[in-house]
């Protein structure tokens, strides 16, 4: 077992700009996250956006940039949210995979449609 990666395109619907990226894949994560460069890339100003405060992996907090509208597509699915801005590298959390209906395997280390729902994306409203 290692880390997953997943192709996936982010799109800024204000700006109307699209940018492939490479995304580590983390259930353990709740946000889509992309790193500053790529949040300019996308049109994005970080500088005049709304924070957010997070508690990181180790237990510290820190107040970070939060930038959307952001449509985040993965195959012939996307969903729209909001990004969190920090970091090295994109990373896609278990909210957006919730939104896409996307299932993670780690011991195969790849992101696919769910089978269940193979055509639409479902999504539990309980």
């Amino acid at each position: 077992m290692g880390l997953t990666y997943a192709d996936i395109v982010l799109e800024s619907t204000f700006r109307q700009r699209r940018l492939p990226v490479r995304a580590l894949v983390d259930s353990g994560a709740v946000f889509m996250i992309i790193p500053a460069h790529v949040a300019l890339q996308l049109g994005f100003d970080v500088e005049e956006v709304s924070t957010r405060e997070v508690i990181l992996a180790d237990g510290s907090r820190k107040a970070v940039p939060m930038v959307g509208p952001l449509r985040v597509h993965f195959g012939d699915r996307y969903c729209d949210l909001s990004a969190l801005v920090f970091g090295d590298e994109p990373l896609l959390g278990a909210v957006p995979m919730e939104m896409m209906d996307l299932v993670l395997n780690p011991a195969t280390q790849t992101l696919s449609v769910n089978p269940a729902s193979p055509y639409l994306p479902v999504a539990l409203a309980k």
